[in-house]
């Protein structure tokens, strides 16, 4: 599922990340990558998506969210 589908309050296995090579260089940089686990801690429509991932909290917008596959955990 993508991250945007996932349900707040539950862990999820980042399992793929489509998008162009600046979203994927951006969301990287971040610490956002491959088979790490996340935290879905808000996922309100209309609102970013907020996930806690090594230790920071961060907000993305739903169109990057939609690019990112997610399994739960």
């Amino acid at each position: 599922m993508k991250l945007a589908e996932a349900k707040a309050d539950t862990n999820a296995l980042i399992k793929r990340i489509d998008g162009d090579a600046h979203f994927k260089s951006r969301i990287t940089a971040i610490g956002v990558t491959e088979d790490i686990p996340v935290q879905i801690v808000k996922n309100d429509r209309k609102m970013p998506v907020l996930i806690f991932c090594r230790e920071t909290l961060i907000a993305l917008d739903r169109a990057d969210a939609g690019k990112i596959e997610v399994a739960e955990i």
